[in-house]
């Protein structure tokens, strides 16, 4: 049985502030890449896009303060095993600029649900 993963991608600069400097020549060309790279990988896994992300708040038991939450986006990936995951992410475009990561995160089922 395959697991789940949702993958997220990190980066220095916050989404919102990221697309609104890129070109629209740039944003095709990024578009792209990810496609191509999509088409790879689902030679070996299911890939589902995601959507970006902007972090907004981190709330607490006593307060609410601003997130600095590095995920700018996510997507999800069901594979076979964690080292497939990790194999198919290790040339994906996202890691192409300067100061990003990709974080992998498990999705595990809950008994009964």
């Amino acid at each position: 049985m395959m697991s789940k993963y949702m993958i997220l991608h990190n980066a220095p600069e916050p989404s919102g502030e990221f697309m609104a400097h890129s070109s629209p020549e740039d944003m095709k060309r990024g578009m792209d890449d990810w496609m191509r790279w999509k088409d790879e990988a689902e030679k070996t896994v299911k890939f589902e896009f995601g959507m970006p992300l902007q972090a907004v708040a981190r709330i607490y038991t006593d307060k609410v303060t601003d997130s600095d939450n590095p995920a700018g986006g996510y997507s999800m990936i069901e594979a076979d095993s964690k080292q497939q995951v990790i194999d198919v992410l290790r040339n994906h475009p996202h890691l192409g600029r300067m100061g990003t990561s990709i974080d992998v995160l498990e999705i595990i089922p809950m008994p009964g649900i």
